[in-house]
């Protein structure tokens, strides 16, 4: 495993709209490989890499649509027309990626978008920073609605994924809130539970594209709204999290 093995990785995802999930995920294979992987780095990719698979739940197609489409190898191409891959990477295939991808090609434009035609100009996932959030937060920016992108509101805190799901589904969250469910990281949770209950119940009530949700705890591949997660330090370890209170206000701008 390489560094430019790693850069790769996150710039399929970018490319594809993956989970947040990225972001606990190769930093932790590239830890055990002695490589630094930081927050910074998805950031510098993100904004490079055009978003050209509008999957689901961001947008209407399915995984078996990629597949049938040419998979991950024809988005792959379509990367490395602009020079987005590092094509001499060897793989478990004992090639080369340039290799690899030789005869891949896309036979669906809608699935796998040119990349002078593409869902989004940057990646699937973007990284902030804040007075929330200074060590960083991760959200899937793909499958935010264009009017959440920026946004203000007065927070609902909540110190645990069940009462959150309860205000929720108790119709106690109105539109143009805050939710903020804290105390679900690694040492809250303790063990970072995935908030998908949570991120579903908003969708469920029909308010994912009239609230966010910030958290320390994070997500589900199939989130979709404004979500940002992974908000670090974690209210268990004294971060500013931890000291939000009911109806202040909070600014996103993604």
């Amino acid at each position: 495993m390489t560094v430019k093995a790693f850069e790769n990785a996150i710039t399929v995802d970018m490319a594809f709209g993956g989970s947040t999930n990225t972001v606990l995920h190769l930093p932790a294979i590239a830890n055990e490989a002695g490589i630094k992987l930081g927050l910074n780095k998805f950031n510098e990719i993100s904004q490079r890499t055009p978003h050209i698979c509008n999957m689901s739940p961001g947008g209407p197609y399915h995984l078996e649509d990629l597949n049938s489409s040419g998979g991950v190898s024809a988005i792959m191409k379509e990367l490395s027309k602009k020079g987005l891959l590092n094509l001499g990477e060897l793989t478990v295939t004992g090639q080369e990626i340039g290799e690899n991808i030789k005869k891949a090609k896309s036979s669906d434009s809608d699935v796998i978008r040119p990349l002078n035609d593409p869902c989004q100009a940057t990646g699937g996932l973007a990284i902030l920073f804040g007075n929330l959030a200074p060590d960083g937060a991760v959200v899937k920016q793909s499958a935010v609605a264009e009017e959440m992108l920026v946004h203000q509101g007065p927070a609902r805190v909540f110190n645990s994924e069940e009462g959150a799901v309860k205000a929720i589904l108790d119709g106690k969250i109105n539109k143009g809130e805050v939710i903020v469910i804290r105390y679900e990281g690694p040492r809250g949770g303790p063990g970072m539970r995935e908030m998908l209950s949570p991120t579903s119940a908003v969708a469920g009530v029909g308010l994912d594209q009239d609230v966010a949700l910030l958290t320390d705890g994070r997500f589900s591949g199939g989130t979709r709204g404004a979500a940002i997660g992974h908000i670090s330090p974690e209210a268990a370890r004294g971060g500013p999290l931890g000291i939000v209170q009911e109806g202040d206000i909070i600014k996103i701008d993604i």
